[in-house]
């Protein structure tokens, strides 16, 4: 994705290639993102809305909502001591503020994300409301140019269903989003202050359709085969004073899984997802879009996962019942565009989601 602000070229980017969903979920990303084969709670609308069918509790969660930071944030924030905390992370918050902090930080570059996902869902149906902020900066150089930074929001309702058939063997399923989004991607001078206006900003909505099936045979391991596609109908955004945001690609992802059953009340789910089977995002390597995730089910409460996403390793902790679901996760992104295991960003998530 590249986009032009300030008629000046940008390079900083968000990784849509390997990680196309609107709203990414903390339990997928402990697992590589290899998840639409067994998606089976409310971030199903955004990975695989076959995976609907598999839901086990109708729930109705106010607070479903996660928090992701990563390794450069926290150095940014710390400092060179710890009592620059207090005063460096309330500037994070904002373009100019990021920049005031990362201007004695050259090369470190700060991610944050977070999502709200208002939502009720139940085995055949799900609806809610998407709202997701996320935002990048880096200091390059000392140039008129040298901060680079981007800037998402997406908000909107969505909507999601699900058909089971033969018994659970095959699901389809559908999700739509009426998604408004604003993004600005730019640079400005890291002495100066940066500032702009909402209309400095590309906005426009768009409604956005998933669409996603399962196959999951009945012999031992319950092989399930999973495919996805994203923004199926290859919709656009309409345009605003400042243009249009660039148009979510109509991707493929598939998927296989296994579940080997370890006891009597415990069980691996082990699978493999490639993402963009078309080659919608042109520039990643072939070998990032390779995602292998494993967890490790206890009771159906306690998880623990692991997974290779993007070149690099991942790893969580999760708990869950029917009024809480908890997840911690660590994971990485391959900050370069086309090659394989460049820059190692290292991410850290926290997802909660408590209702009845």
């Amino acid at each position: 994705m590249l986009l032009l602000s300030f008629k000046v070229k940008a390079t900083l980017t968000f990784e849509d290639a390997v990680f196309p969903e609107l709203v990414t979920s903390t339990r997928a990303l402990a697992m590589g993102n290899a998840f639409i084969s067994k998606v089976d709670d409310a971030s199903a609308v955004f990975y695989n809305p076959a995976g609907l069918g598999s839901v086990r509790y109708a729930h109705l969660h106010f607070s479903n909502f996660g928090l992701e930071t990563n390794k450069g944030a926290i150095d940014a924030i710390s400092g060179s001591k710890i009592s620059d905390i207090p005063s460096n992370l309330p500037q994070m918050y904002s373009i100019d503020g990021m920049r005031k902090v990362l201007s004695s930080k050259q090369g470190t570059l700060v991610n944050s994300r977070l999502h709200a996902l208002p939502n009720f869902t139940s085995r055949y149906f799900s609806m809610g409301y998407l709202l997701a902020k996320s935002t990048r900066g880096i200091v390059i150089n000392t140039s008129s140019t040298g901060f680079e930074f981007a800037d998402r929001f997406d908000h909107g309702p969505y909507a999601a269903t699900n058909l089971s058939l033969f018994g659970g063997i095959f699901k389809a399923g559908v999700s739509v989003v009426l998604l408004n989004r604003k993004e600005l991607i730019s640079t400005g001078d890291v002495a100066s202050t940066t500032s702009f206006s909402n209309g400095s900003y590309k906005s426009g909505s768009a409604v956005v359709t998933t669409l996603g099936s399962k196959i999951t045979l009945p012999f031992v391991f319950l092989p399930t085969f999973a495919a996805t596609i994203h923004n199926a109908f290859d919709k656009g955004f309409s345009s605003s004073s400042a243009g249009a945001p660039a148009k979510i690609p109509r991707s493929y992802d598939v998927g296989f899984s296994i579940t080997p059953q370890l006891g009597k009340s415990s069980r691996v789910h082990l699978e493999v997802n490639y993402k963009d089977l078309s080659g919608a995002y042109s520039g990643i390597s072939t070998t990032r879009k390779i995602l292998i995730g494993a967890e490790f089910d206890f009771s159906r409460v306690f998880f623990f996962r692991l997974g290779y996403g993007d070149g690099f390793g991942s790893a969580g902790l999760g708990i869950k019942s029917k009024k809480l679901e908890f997840d911690l996760t660590t994971y990485a992104v391959d900050t370069n565009t086309a090659s394989f295991r460049g820059r190692e960003d290292r991410r850290f998530a926290i997802g909660i989601s408590t209702g009845f």
